[in-house]
């Protein structure tokens, strides 16, 4: 037997854990190198693991696991040249049968094995608190098997009452309780680490920034017309519709260039200013929020914003993101309209100063020239750290940002 071992490569030099979220290739299963065998869920992204070699895949590690740079995660033996060579693993359902065969012969048969859980159902029975006592084995003379522990667990969180002897006051229903129909059942899941990483920078933003957030409200009119007038030349022209969000990341970027302190960040004791303007996307995934920037939002056309963005949210969704791909950004801008959000206070997506809140359109009545009309109109909300960005500062920028909007001409001519 020829073993090769497979152990967590480097992934980023912030990276030191990841966790293995699932296997793709059976234990015991052939492979072909370079066939990817598992999943890693690291604090930005979910990479595939492939194999260093072909052969037959050995587990170490299992799911759930949090596995350190360098920690094993399987064997792959590369003396099997051939999947016909792999043996094939008995079917649990099988084993279950054979287990169930050898209890029923050897069940009039009492020793230490009956009653006692194996080591696997043993851990099972401790984390759930479950008195092994309580429970009839179906394993070799009676002992309580790993599906035995599962079964118990599922009986105990849906509420199924043990088949042992039941006590005197519920076996006579004058004395019982009235039971409440209807499911009450609970399930407990393991955090994902993209999940505690958001929680951690969530809570990290809210402690350690002087955040605070300003409102105002556009009128969508004129955008809404421009998209009407000019969308079919656009796709005609680029191959890609004409999307709000291209219009508001453009729009901030010519304020924020206009106004650096908007665009700033602190390190330490100093403040950091940009020349250019690389502007994070929030894109919601399966597996929660992600913020990969577009780069030179400044200096780059309307197009090519929203080709940038298909992109990003395409490989966000489907786990393709890069690390690179998740770094950077001076500026956020988050889109809770698509949710059916009115309004909300965004929280800061540090080490970055500001992040806008775009919201639902919605037909509203305003005064316009002392009438009284109906417009699609948008909240606006941008959350910024006090300790960069002025009070007077941060509504400058957003009074800027919603005059470029409502006058979308004057941001296509940049004057």
């Amino acid at each position: 037997m020829s073993l090769i071992e497979m152990k967590v490569p480097t992934i980023g030099e912030s990276i030191t854990e990841v966790t293995l979220s699932q296997w793709l290739k059976k234990d015991g299963e052939f492979v072909n190198v370079d066939e990817p065998v598992c999943e890693f869920e690291s604090d930005k992204a979910t990479l595939e693991f492939p194999a260093e070699a072909s052969g037959k895949l050995i587990y170490v590690a299992k799911e759930g696991d949090d596995l350190a740079i360098g920690a094993l995660v399987a064997h792959i033996d590369t003396s099997v040249t051939s999947g016909k060579d792999a043996p094939t693993p008995t079917p649990i359902s099988a084993k279950t049968d054979i287990e169930e065969a050898k209890t029923t012969e050897g069940a009039s048969q009492q020793n230490y094995a009956t009653g006692h859980p194996s080591p696997a159902a043993g851990k099972i029975l401790r984390e759930a608190d479950i008195n092994p006592a309580t429970l009839e084995g179906t394993g070799k003379d009676g002992r309580i098997t790993k599906e035995d522990a599962g079964k118990a667990v599922e009986n105990k969180s849906s509420g199924v009452k043990s088949s042992l002897p039941l006590p005197e006051e519920v076996k006579n229903p004058s004395t019982a309780r009235q039971v409440i129909s209807g499911a009450r059942e609970i399930r407990v899941e393991k955090m994902s680490r993209m999940r505690k990483t958001i929680a951690s920078r969530l809570v990290s933003a809210k402690n350690n920034t002087a955040m605070l957030t300003t409102f105002n409200e556009v009128d969508m009119t004129a955008i809404n017309e421009l998209r009407k007038k000019y969308q079919d030349r656009f796709v005609a022209r680029h191959g890609i519709k004409l999307g709000y969000m291209s219009l508001f990341a453009k729009a901030c970027a010519k304020v924020l260039m206009e106004m650096p302190d908007v665009n700033a960040m602190i390190d330490g004791n100093d403040l950091v200013y940009h020349d250019y303007v690389d502007i994070s996307i929030a894109i919601s995934t399966p597996t929660g929020l992600v913020v990969p920037p577009v780069q030179n939002v400044d200096s780059i056309g309307f197009h090519d914003i929203e080709f940038k963005i298909k992109e990003l949210a395409e490989k966000a969704r489907t786990g393709k993101l890069t690390l690179d791909e998740m770094k950077g950004g001076t500026f956020t801008i988050t889109n809770g309209g698509t949710f059916g959000s009115l309004l909300s206070t965004p929280i800061i997506n540090e080490p970055q100063s500001a992040i806008l809140g775009m919201h639902a359109i919605k037909d509203r009545p305003i005064a316009v020239d002392g009438q009284v009309v109906i417009r699609p109109m948008m909240y606006l909300a941008l959350s910024y750290d006090h300790r960069v960005i002025d009070g007077s500062t941060s509504v400058t920028f957003l009074v800027k940002v919603k005059e470029l909007l409502e006058d979308p001409i004057t941001l296509m001519m940049d004057i």
